[in-house]
């Protein structure tokens, strides 16, 4: 008893003297240095990344491995890999990384006192319709923070997001992952878009209506393609009689691709306000309850900008709101 008592006594005496003799002798900074040459595999790139020079970055790291006394990276290999010391504590110093960075977030929130870089995804089938509504102003009454945008796939939002890469999504809704929150913005109605309608007709487009042989859609990673499919039923019902396949990426080309063939798509409204290649006289509304998207914003569970979130928030809702007037009876179609 008395010999177990001692040997515990022992290990957290010298647990203890570890963190006593690590705390002073690892700064962020070279902690930041170890997870830039992790990700990059390179001490010119890890050096870029960091903008310092290659040998402040090698010499900080150096230095904090002579510290520690452990062997963080193995420099012969090529590119330059972490040691199986190095895989063990990188964890750790990426948890260290995101609590400071989460705190420093924190402090600036607090104080209001908002700069640094703010990163965010968005899908394709809304960036180009969206971000012209308030991107602009948004930055410039907000000159100190540097905003990131990056018009990415929803899985490359989510993975980009849990892996503590991005700030927020802003994408259709629920994406239904516990890892993630969410929070809902608007909803937007879907519209017909029919190049070969007669003029100046005004019906509403019933599911049954469309000519499901000259539907032209997103490729089928896209979420929107998903939600459309969900509308019609319709790939068990197509039949391919054309010798074109075409897989549009983009929702403004396949707006050209439908002008061309005189084709039909469904379209969310906002896409409907590019005047330069839409034609008002083919754009109809669907039968009631109006098929919708839920448009809102992803981020991790400890994402701490909550005052720089709200303000991105009233930014978006009020460049929508005059635009999106969505009766109370809508149904909503998920976007998997």
């Amino acid at each position: 008893m008395n010999l177990c008592k001692y040997r515990c006594n022992y290990v957290f005496t010298k647990t203890i003297k570890t963190i006593q003799l690590l705390t002073p002798s690892i700064s962020i900074t070279q902690i930041k240095y170890v997870l830039a040459l992790e990700k990059t595999g390179s001490f010119s790139k890890a050096a870029d990344m960091c903008f310092v020079t290659q040998s402040t970055l090698s010499t900080m790291i150096r230095k904090m491995e002579d510290q520690i006394d452990l062997k963080i990276f193995d420099r012969k290999s090529k590119p330059i890999s972490l040691t199986q010391e190095g895989q063990m504590i990188i964890h750790r110093f990426k948890l260290i990384s995101l609590e400071y960075e989460n705190l420093i977030e924190l402090i600036q929130d607090t104080k209001e006192e908002f700069h640094g870089t703010f990163k965010i995804g968005i899908i394709p089938t809304l960036a180009p319709f969206l971000l012209p509504l308030f991107l602009n102003e948004m930055v410039s009454k907000h000159p100190n923070i540097n905003f990131s945008i990056d018009e990415i796939t929803t899985n490359d939002i989510i993975s980009r997001i849990k892996d503590r890469e991005m700030d927020i999504g802003i994408l259709s809704l629920p994406i239904n992952d516990n890892e993630l929150k969410e929070k809902e913005l608007f909803l937007e109605d879907f519209l017909i878009y029919d190049a070969n309608a007669p003029a100046n007709s005004k019906k509403k487009y019933k599911i049954k209506d469309i000519d499901i042989n000259r539907l032209w859609l997103l490729e089928e990673s896209h979420c929107l393609s998903n939600q459309i499919e969900n509308i019609c039923h319709l790939r068990k019902k197509r039949e391919m009689n054309s010798n074109l396949v075409y897989n549009s990426g983009s929702i403004l080309s396949l707006i050209e691709f439908v002008n061309m063939n005189k084709g039909i798509t469904l379209l969310p409204r906002l896409a409907t306000l590019s005047k330069n290649i839409i034609n008002n006289k083919f754009i109809y509304k669907m039968e009631d309850p109006p098929p919708v998207r839920k448009i809102g914003i992803i981020m991790h569970p400890n994402f701490s900008k909550k005052k720089l979130l709200t303000m991105i928030e009233t930014e978006i809702n009020n460049a929508v709101k005059p635009i999106l007037k969505i009766s109370k009876k809508v149904r909503v179609i998920n976007p998997f």
